[in-house]
């Protein structure tokens, strides 16, 4: 009887921490991911004809007094 309910105590905080560490939303997300997803886009707007039109707007507008 003593070992079924040390191995439930056991198992019983293990699946909580387990549980808690799944909660969490810092552990959820990774800042490179982020950045390599953001430098994909850059670079795909870059490439695009459409991308290339909005910067070269952009650069004349800041020059324009």
């Amino acid at each position: 009887m003593i070992d079924y309910i040390s191995l439930a105590i056991g198992h019983g905080l293990l699946a909580l921490a387990l549980l808690r560490l799944v909660m969490r939303e810092d552990v959820d997300s990774d800042p490179a991911i982020e950045e390599l997803k953001q430098e994909n886009k850059a670079g795909r707007e870059a490439t695009s004809a459409a991308g290339r039109n909005a910067k070269r707007r952009a650069r004349t507008d800041r020059q324009m007094p």
